[in-house]
């Protein structure tokens, strides 16, 4: 605004002097040649410069002049601008008196340069003022906005801390208030998730004693189907708070990892084997899910923390999908796959949610949030979509692959197949 302002005072000021300039070189012309027709009309020698027909007269103003007309227009005239005033003579001629007109063009010269000179100073100063003043505000606002990504990301410590609101006496401008209300924002999320983790795990830890209790009075009752029903519930329970405490544990961010090299091929055939043998899985099931490896792949992670991942993934194909679930290997990336009806739609766009399934699906929304907590624990990048010709595809892609020939470290298990043949469960 200021540079545009510039530039117009600098358009009006040049139009308002040459408009001056031009008129009193006019009018002075005028003059002359009205003294010159007086003195031509009495017969008497013509002075001022003022000729009939003189040879530099622009064609143009002769025109004028011979049609009985009085005109003014400046043009060369041996190498100097002049200021041409032209009117009838007698007949087919015009007399014409010519002013130097140097001076003023001298003038609207040195005043372009002024303005052109002023309004560059001007422009530069406001630029430089301007860069300088925005720049604070900007690497203020760029600040606030990392805060407020590393808080998305669930850095819940992070705060801007303007240096502006410690200091009650300074004017707070509009980064400051925006600063303030995200640190506060922060300190409030971070306190109700804070408080949201102590009940589960306060809750999950309560639990513990009675259901241990619960599930030993469970195994002491008669055979029969009423006490299988007791026990299946009991186990469930039991699976729930397991499952609250371990999400209370992923949440407080404390999890340690421990790295080992371990054969992803050997780790999915195991996650299958245990998927077919868990308790409470149909008979058969095992059968449903089938282990490709389209490229072994060696990689230093907490194979207990990976097991957790890829079963949960298995099992909630098996649970939610249909047959068959297959378990791919492609060096770094697994992918399970079941062909059932997909993930729903605020699944793959939000990631897995807690307690909330769809449809009445059986279960309670925690095994794809365990997955994905010991996911990040991992430093691996789950994603969830639906494929083209339909059913569920979780993918998880491991951070890095150790050197070729690597293998386990020294005192480490060995991690090595179980012998079956791709593709058996």
């Amino acid at each position: 605004m200021c540079c545009a302002l510039t530039a117009l005072l600098g358009v009006l000021v040049h139009v308002s002097v040459t408009h001056q300039t031009v008129g009193e070189a006019r009018d002075l012309a005028l003059s002359r040649l009205e003294d010159a027709t007086t003195a031509f009309e009495a017969g008497d020698t013509l002075r001022l410069g003022a000729e009939v027909d003189p040879p530099g007269l622009p064609a143009a103003l002769r025109r004028l002049a011979v049609t009985g007309k009085r005109g003014t227009m400046v043009a060369e005239h041996r190498g100097r601008p002049t200021m041409w005033a032209a009117g009838p003579a007698d007949g087919e001629r015009a007399l014409a008196v010519a002013v130097d007109y140097r001076q003023s063009a001298r003038t609207i010269e040195a005043l372009d340069n002024a303005i052109l000179w002023s309004s560059v100073l001007a422009i530069g100063a406001t630029l430089l003022v301007g860069a300088f003043a925005v720049t604070r505000v900007t690497r203020r606002l760029h600040a606030t906005a990392r805060v407020a990504r590393r808080i998305s990301a669930g850095d819940l410590d992070a705060r801007v801390d303007d240096p502006r609101t410690k200091d009650p006496t300074r004017p707070q401008d509009e980064v400051a208030v925006v600063a303030v209300a995200l640190d506060s924002m922060a300190s409030s999320l971070q306190g109700k998730l804070l408080s949201e983790q102590r009940f589960t795990a306060d809750v999950a830890h309560e639990l513990r004693t009675p259901l241990t209790g619960l599930h030993a009075a469970a195994e002491l009752l008669p055979p029969g189907r009423p006490t299988e029903l007791v026990r299946d519930r009991v186990a469930a329970l039991r699976t729930l708070t397991e499952d609250l405490l371990e999400i209370s544990r992923l949440d407080t961010g404390g999890e340690r990892l421990e790295l080992d090299t371990e054969s992803l091929e050997a780790v999915a055939r195991r996650v299958v084997r245990a998927a077919a043998g868990s308790p409470g899985g149909t008979p058969g099931a095992g059968t449903g899910t089938e282990v490709r490896v389209v490229r072994e792949s060696l990689v230093e992670t907490d194979r207990r923390r990976l097991e957790r991942v890829l079963g949960n993934l298995v099992a909630n194909a098996r649970l939610h999908g249909r047959a068959p679930v297959v378990l791919t290997v492609n060096g770094p990336v697994v992918t399970v796959r079941d062909h059932g009806d997909g993930y729903p739609e605020y699944l793959t766009a939000h990631g897995p949610q807690r307690f909330r399934t769809e449809g009445g699906a059986k279960g309670h929304g925690l095994g794809l949030t365990i997955a994905a907590g010991q996911a990040e624990v991992l430093g691996a990048r789950l994603t969830f979509a639906n494929a083209p010709d339909g059913g569920a595809v979780a993918t998880l892609t491991l951070p890095h692959t150790p050197p070729a020939g690597a293998g386990p470290r020294e005192g480490a298990t060995s991690s090595t197949g179980d012998g079956l043949p791709d593709g058996a469960a």
